[in-house]
């Protein structure tokens, strides 16, 4: 099983939409039994707080519900527990690996670092543009798959 936390500053908006974007692509993939994929925070400002109505509202429109899913934080011992800890940009990268302490493993990566576009996902807290950043979740998902098929972990 291929264990992925995905993570982002608050855990509201683009980690929950990488985690269940990505569940939903495995799901129709028939790989859901391939994957344990959870997200989570860098800060502690929203733990405990459900997913952003414009989260929601996006992958609702998409037949995906994100029910059930409150921030949760970064702890050091994900690095040990998961495979992939992809951020969604450069700031939670360097606060993944303050919180990693060290990543050995080569572990802790971007999300649209599996993309032919590497850059910062787009973070909709500040631009209110949820569909730009449902497409670069989707773009890195999409790549990510891709990586881990090239790289032959996926049967």
């Amino acid at each position: 099983m291929i264990k992925i936390l995905f993570v982002c500053h608050g855990n509201i908006c683009r980690s929950p939409m990488a985690e269940f974007v990505m569940k939903d692509i495995a799901e129709k993939e028939g790989l859901a039994n391939e994957f344990h994929i959870a997200s989570a925070a860098t800060s502690t400002e929203e733990i405990g707080n459900p997913v952003h109505h414009g989260t929601r509202n996006k992958l609702a429109q998409l037949g995906i519900s994100t029910s059930g899913k409150y921030a949760v934080q970064m702890k050091r011992s994900d690095y040990q527990d998961y495979d992939y800890i992809i951020g969604m940009d450069n700031w939670n990268y360097r606060n993944m690996l303050r919180i990693a302490g060290k990543d050995n493993e080569n572990k802790i990566s971007l999300l649209l670092d599996y993309t032919d576009h590497p850059r910062d996902v787009a973070d909709p807290w500040y631009t209110g543009d949820f569909e730009k950043t449902y497409e670069d979740v989707l773009a890195g998902c999409q790549g990510f798959l891709t990586y881990l098929r090239e790289q032959g972990k996926l049967t």
